[in-house]
């Protein structure tokens, strides 16, 4: 083929460290902003960023020229740097080192894409643990849960 193409839907979730410094409410539609932001800077493209104050669910469509962890290491280092610069508030703020990352098929965006808008109406009945313990699973991620939280 004379050309490198693709369409690589993915639904990336990621936690605030520790829990020690929750997101605050009237900061998320900024730090989701600036979030996209980082995600077209790598040539991906944002498609919903939603979440609650301990973590935050993306469906971007991944550039092909980057690695998914670099994806996730640009965003968590630089809206990191960025929050703590809002407010004293967030001076010892901090995502954890891990993330998901699953595939989304092309006939399942609009279904993700709902589940990411309606985040604060489905975490008052389920806990980020038990959302994220569902995942791994619906997915067949391997995993122990003596790593999951620490």
């Amino acid at each position: 083929m004379a050309q490198s193409l693709s369409k690589l839907y993915v639904h990336l979730i990621f936690h605030v460290k520790d829990n020690t410094c929750l997101i605050k409410p009237e900061e998320e539609s900024e730090l989701y902003a600036y979030i996209g932001g980082i995600i077209k800077q790598s040539g991906s493209i944002p498609i919903i960023i939603n979440g609650t104050e301990d973590h935050i669910h993306i469906l971007c469509v991944m550039s092909k020229n980057i690695a998914l962890s670099a994806l996730l290491e640009d965003i968590k280092r630089n809206s990191s740097r960025w929050i703590k610069s809002k407010d004293p508030y967030y001076r010892n703020f901090a995502w954890q080192g891990g993330y998901a990352g699953f595939s989304v098929s092309q006939s399942k965006v609009d279904v993700v894409k709902e589940y990411i808008k309606s985040q604060k109406e489905h975490h008052k009945k389920s806990s980020f643990q038990e959302e994220y313990v569902r995942f791994l699973n619906e997915y067949g991620v391997e995993y122990n849960e003596l790593y999951l939280w620490n």
